[in-house]
């Protein structure tokens, strides 16, 4: 674990706060499409990615998903962190967008380490920050994009998190993490494969120039 640890945040802990997390934390390889944390869970740890991705989920009083952001190598998700540290439920569904390597460290380590190490504390209120702003383009995209937008940025920032030009994804779950329906999904996609930028096959999309 400390190996891995080292390449995805030696370059923001110091060798102490390392040695800490190793020996607080729990390693965990999650697969792909696994449901880490339900709305509504008390959250007793906050990840520190390895590899792979996360996608944060929001539901509104329907049922109804919306995707906010994505957690990659060496970020950690602040809405997990302040439910942690209020003790409060959970407002957010985190599901393993990809297969994932993580690291969970306990709450009760979150707190100390905040006083103790700079470092730490930095990388706290730096993941607050890119949070925040990752939450302000999702609201600027449904507030001021049209849906065929919205769902060629989806796309792209699909291939961009798996690494692959292959989506595996039914129409009705892309429908869901735009807050949409599959019926309009369906059209626009039939859309963007009649432009040349992506091939619709029976289990998955193709992309090929978005």
């Amino acid at each position: 674990m400390m190996q891995e640890l080292k390449n995805s945040y030696g370059h923001i802990f110091e060798d102490e706060l390392l040695n800490e997390i190793v020996k607080a934390a729990v390693y965990k390889e999650i697969p792909e499409g696994h449901k880490m944390i339900e709305i509504g869970d008390y959250v007793k740890s906050m990840p520190l990615l390895i590899s792979g991705a996360i996608k944060i989920l929001r539901e509104d009083t329907d049922g109804d998903e919306l995707l906010l952001y994505y957690l990659e190598k060496g970020d950690t998700c602040t809405m997990t962190m302040a439910c942690c540290m209020g003790n409060k439920k959970s407002e957010i569904r985190a599901i393993s967008e990809t297969k994932t390597k993580l690291i969970m460290v306990p709450i009760e380590k979150m707190e100390i380490w905040i006083t103790k190490y700079k470092s730490w504390r930095d990388f706290v209120f730096e993941s607050y920050h890119n949070r925040i702003n990752e939450l302000l383009n999702t609201v600027d995209s449904v507030a001021f994009l049209n849906m065929d937008q919205r769902l060629l940025q989806y796309l792209k920032e699909k291939v961009r998190v798996t690494n692959t030009n292959i989506i595996k994804k039914t129409h009705q779950e892309i429908a869901y993490d735009l807050h949409s329906s599959r019926v309009v999904v369906s059209r626009l996609l039939k859309k963007l494969e009649k432009l040349g930028k992506l091939e619709l096959h029976r289990s998955h999309i193709k992309t090929i120039n978005l």
